[in-house]
């Protein structure tokens, strides 16, 4: 597992801190160029967006349990079949929007800074978070984002589902540190951190706080979320998360 300064990736199959720590820090890189969408990619996106967005519309007016799959492809115009094609199951209708920060820990980790440790880049980006009280932090009180968190926490099909994004969250940031079994270790603990962060701030918030009034307290609770992260994951004499 490399959790010290070095990237992984460099192909030297050893994923050890020990063996991270002895190769030092790499020079910074170039870039990779963002890849190109194609067309057809695009529209699948879209459309992507237009069912789940007609759902999750049904899903806060009538509740979850309440509405069919046959009335969100009819509300789409689409058939069941096609529904299904791009949603397997009921729920990911309504986790979609969760989608996209499948792999951002992995993100985080494999596109830090130069020198910057992947603990030192997880904290940063979700203390930058918090500051724009980007939802994923729990830490914001629009009301749309509120109504949606109400729907997902107060319906525990969609939490369950809610879990299974969450395993391939620290599959994807597994990977990212290296792969193997310590891999693994580290990235369970890294998301469990950041998903009881999440859901406390966002519980303070159903509990009629504001976003502002919670956001002190939240950046508090992450400081001490990755000092203990830090002390569980760099036993004295290994190298440094």
């Amino acid at each position: 597992m490399v959790m010290s300064g070095e990237k992984a990736g460099d192909g030297n199959g050893s994923g050890s801190v020990a063996g991270a720590a002895g190769e030092g820090v790499r020079g910074q890189e170039e870039p990779a160029a963002p890849p190109r969408v194609s067309l057809r990619e695009r529209k699948k996106q879209l459309t992507y967006r237009a069912i789940s967005d007609a759902a999750i519309a049904m899903f806060l007016e009538r509740g979850f349990d309440k509405v069919s799959v046959a009335e969100v492809a009819a509300a789409a115009d689409i058939s069941k079949p096609t529904l299904f094609r791009y949603f397997p199951a009921k729920e990911d209708l309504a986790l979609h929007r969760f989608a996209d920060h499948e792999d951002e820990a992995a993100r985080v980790v494999g596109g830090r800074e130069p020198g910057e440790s992947p603990l030192d880049a997880l904290r940063r980006h979700f203390l930058a978070g918090l500051d724009r009280r980007d939802p994923v932090t729990g830490l914001c009180d629009a009301p749309q984002v509120l109504a949606f968190h109400r729907l997902l926490y107060g319906t525990p099909s969609l939490v369950a589902r809610l879990y299974a994004y969450q395993g391939r969250s620290e599959a994807a940031l597994a990977r990212a540190l290296g792969g193997g079994v310590t891999a693994r270790l580290a990235a369970g603990q890294v998301i469990a951190v950041l998903r009881i962060l999440a859901e406390e701030n966002w519980r303070r918030i159903d509990a009629g706080e504001s976003a502002d009034a919670v956001y002190a307290g939240a950046v508090q609770a992450a400081e001490e979320a990755f000092v203990q992260l830090r002390r569980g994951l760099e036993p004295e004499g290994r190298a440094a998360l």
